[in-house]
């Protein structure tokens, strides 16, 4: 074979499976048997192979990369990604077209609408029709550049195609415009990454066959796999790019929003169907009814639709207002709502040090998913509602996504049902702490609380030794960090880059890439460490572990009642209470799904070793090890270690300066007592 005949033959196989990937992802219309696609694929590895010379960045053998190292690269938007108003009704939608009439009096608008997608949002760079980068939403301004895991999404070419020519009509006229010209140049892509329906149901029921834990939800899961570091991972995972806008250097490419989906499909790439175009406001809200009734039907998850001005010279003459452009809009659909009935009230601190009192109610399934406890926000809420430990309440989720009480079932409240003292709430469940309710707040915080200084020790504690164990980062670290506003929480650390760090003076290029390389080894840190590092309050070591082995995951640890969680030995209602309120605390909720997003994925692994089964509590001091040193060779051997001596103890290690009551109590439940050197012997024998 010549060297013109293999080139020849390696650029028809990647036209031809570019063209049945096309047709497979994103016509959803295979033309041709799996087993001939990786036939084909398989010519064409071993081409490039023989000729690694002729391999080009578009080849669909070039999809996964290698490992990325130092983290994501942060970069700017050549325009901001911008995030919509709500509405949430007609006279809303209303109100928006009057304040359009009244910017652009005179003018016809035709409206282009379109179901909005629960994904992570990016931004897909073509140069001369070849994919160059991937840039995640970030702050607006700047994203993450994510390419190489973008690549491994097979619905997203490589290379653009021009298939055909799109006719869009505007406001009357006809214009047709050749797509080739998208493939010359600067073309900017922006969609929704997510994972479909059907994905995400197959995804869980392997890992369920395999014993592996189950994944919470479709958006975390996405948003979570585009930000792990090993492509290889996210190639194994099923995700989907739907596209919903089209950017160009030269704003007269794009004329209208709906000519930008006829191209975005012409070049190769998925847009959603369900869009249409509205000549009239009414045209707009039967759209709104229709889709209200059918979105279960999609094959994505949805909680409304976007409206924008369809014509774009007059989307841009309309400017934007904050981070929000004045031509379009997001419409939310209403929650749906339940009842349940109040079980206990209990208050969490956040990060700054608020008392924020929480709803524990019986499980119920408000708007498809099951939520068993809601936040009310403060004292003054409590009072407006009038809510009490007993009451029947109606529960509704705020824009699909975050329970919350809207009113008491008055009818049905229990004779005995007594007011809320907040103070008193307080004291009973925080005896330790003094709070204060600063004149013009809502909110009690803890007395001399700084949340800087708060948020410095947690992140600390998250990264010490007996939590996650992450090296270099230490006090002074943390305080360098946080006082930069590079931290901003404990999952903030793993935003960090080596080009952050450089600009401070306690790092030079080898300490910022080994700080780096420490929080990235952590991303997957057992899950009885990472449930310690969170610093819920009551939840020590032991505790963790408990929890760990009873939940075996965070999403279901999350989820736990209190009943789950009081029948965990060794948790009452103290314990339990201060774990459903850290994780009901909407910071806490949001710093959970913040982790997931960063690819953070605690593991469970069950415990092994002689001494599972065996409990133990150590009393005086020992000579060869620390307390907390055979706690932990304890621990790693599969035993419990204990702090006060129970029925369940089956060793007390009686060490110099015994304790005379826990002696006591040991002989009184007739537990073997052993000394330092039986202990040595039982874990170097195990």
């Amino acid at each position: 074979m010549t060297q013109n005949q293999p080139n020849e033959r390696i650029t028809e196989l990647r036209r031809l499976l570019a063209s049945y990937s096309y047709q497979y992802h994103v016509l959803d219309s295979p033309t041709i048997d799996d087993s001939v696609y990786d036939s084909l694929f398989g010519e064409l590895k071993k081409l490039e192979a023989q000729y690694p010379e002729l391999i080009t960045p578009d080849s669909p053998t070039q999809r996964v990369g290698g490992e990325l190292l130092g983290g994501f690269k942060k970069v700017a938007h050549s325009m901001r990604m911008l995030s919509l108003n709500d509405v949430f009704d007609q006279a809303e939608v209303e109100a928006w077209v009057k304040r359009i009439d009244k910017l652009l009096p005179g003018r016809m608008h035709e409206f282009f609408a379109d179901i909005k997608m629960d994904g992570l949002a990016c931004a897909l760079i073509y140069q001369d029709g070849l994919l160059t980068q991937a840039i995640t939403r970030g702050d607006s301004f700047v994203g993450e550049d994510v390419t190489a895991n973008v690549r491994t999404i097979k619905n997203v070419p490589l290379r653009l195609i021009a298939a055909r020519k799109p006719t869009q009509r505007l406001q009357g006229d006809t214009l047709q415009n050749d797509t080739s010209k998208f493939l010359v140049g600067r073309t900017e892509i922006r969609g929704e990454i997510v994972m479909l329906k059907k994905d995400f149901v197959a995804l869980n029921e392997r890992r369920k066959e395999a014993g592996l834990p189950l994944f919470a939800n479709p958006r975390n899961l996405a948003a979570g796999t585009i930000r792990q570091l090993n492509p290889k991972l996210v190639a194994e995972r099923p995700l989907s790019f739907r596209a919903y806008d089209l950017l160009r250097d030269n704003p007269r490419d794009v004329p209208t929003n709906s000519f930008a989906y006829e191209a975005i499909r012409a070049l190769g790439l998925a847009a959603n169907l369900q869009a249409s175009i509205f000549t009239s406001l009414n045209g707009v809200m039967q759209f709104v009814h229709e889709w209200d009734t059918k979105r279960n039907s999609l094959p994505f998850n949805t909680d409304g639709l976007v409206i924008k001005v369809n014509d774009r010279a007059q989307y841009v003459r309309l400017g934007t207002v904050g981070k929000q452009p004045r031509a379009a809009v997001a419409y939310k659909y209403a929650a749906e709502k339940a009842t349940t009935v109040v079980k206990d009230i209990v208050v969490s601190i956040g990060r700054t040090g608020a008392a924020t009192p929480v709803a524990v109610f019986n499980p119920v399934v408000v708007a498809g998913t099951t939520v068993q406890h809601a936040s009310l926000h403060n004292a003054d809420e409590i009072a407006r509602l009038d809510v009490r430990i007993g009451d029947t309440v109606v529960i509704f989720k705020a824009g699909d996504i975050i329970p919350q009480v809207e009113s008491v079932v008055l009818e049905l409240r229990p004779v005995d049902a007594k007011p809320v003292d907040y103070k008193r709430l307080l004291a009973e469940q925080y005896p330790e702490l003094e709070f204060d309710r600063p004149i013009g707040d809502v909110v009690y915080r803890v007395k001399g609380a700084d949340s800087d200084l708060m948020l410095k020790r947690s992140v600390q504690y998250y990264a010490s030794k007996g939590a996650l164990d992450i090296d270099t980062l230490g006090e002074k670290n943390v305080v360098a960090l946080v006082d930069a506003g590079l931290v901003k929480d404990l999952a903030d650390i793993y935003t960090l880059a080596v080009d952050d760090l450089l600009q401070l003076d306690r790092f030079a290029d080898v300490s910022a890439n080994k700080l780096i390389d420490a929080i990235a080894v952590k991303k997957t840190p057992p899950l009885e460490k990472f449930i310690l590092g969170l610093g819920i309050r009551h939840v020590g070591t032991q505790t963790a572990i408990d929890l760990a082995n009873t939940f075996e995951t965070i999403e279901r640890l999350q989820q736990a009642s209190m009943e789950q969680l009081e029948a965990v030995d060794g948790i009452g209602k103290v314990v339990a209470e201060s774990i459903v309120a850290w994780f009901a605390d909407p910071d806490n909720e949001a710093l959970i799904d913040k982790f997931s997003s960063l690819g953070v994925v605690p593991f469970y692994q069950k415990k092994t070793g002689k001494l599972v089964g065996q409990n133990f509590v150590i009393t005086g001091s020992l000579d060869s090890m620390t307390r907390d040193e055979a706690a932990d060779r304890i621990r790693s051997l599969g035993g419990t270690f204990q702090t006060a001596v129970a029925k369940d103890t089956t060793y007390l290690v009686a060490g110099g300066k015994v304790g005379a009551s826990k002696l006591k109590k040991a002989e009184s439940y007739d537990i073997t007592i052993i000394n330092e050197q039986e202990l040595t012997k039982l874990i170097e024998d195990s």
